[in-house]
């Protein structure tokens, strides 16, 4: 699959509305806490790529571990339910409103959204 530039600019179109999202949620409530969502949506998919590059370093020997691949799979799972529960604990304990925290998480889950999206366009594919 090949990634065109119209794949490109739509994609950053998302993105550009997920952080708008998120950003209007702060702005408009007056309250700043949200803006971790975009932290934890960041970092999400680095769990998962460090365990990946961690599991197999040799690319001419299979091992049949992949304890490694589930721990970041594991991590990574976690930083995208945080990414979800987190505005609506703060929101529960009426620390920010409940549209600031509906805005946030859904900017945060078109912000993840994007960034595996662009990394299954640009993924390298394996000449095997």
């Amino acid at each position: 699959m090949t990634a065109g530039l119209k794949t490109i600019i739509s994609l950053s179109f998302v993105l550009a509305i997920g952080f708008l999202l998120v950003i209007l949620s702060c702005a408009l409530f007056k309250q700043y806490l949200p803006l971790i969502v975009v932290a934890t949506y960041v970092l999400a998919p680095l769990p998962n790529w460090i365990c990946g590059r961690c599991a197999n370093p040799d690319d001419f020997v299979e091992s049949s571990s992949n304890a490694v691949v589930d721990f970041g799979r594991f991590c990574t799972g976690f930083l995208i339910l945080m990414g979800v529960a987190l505005p609506a604990l703060l929101a529960h304990s009426e620390i920010i409103r409940w549209a600031a925290a509906l805005m946030s998480i859904t900017g945060g889950v078109l912000i993840y959204g994007t960034i595996i999206a662009f990394g299954m366009f640009f993924q390298e594919e394996s000449e095997f």
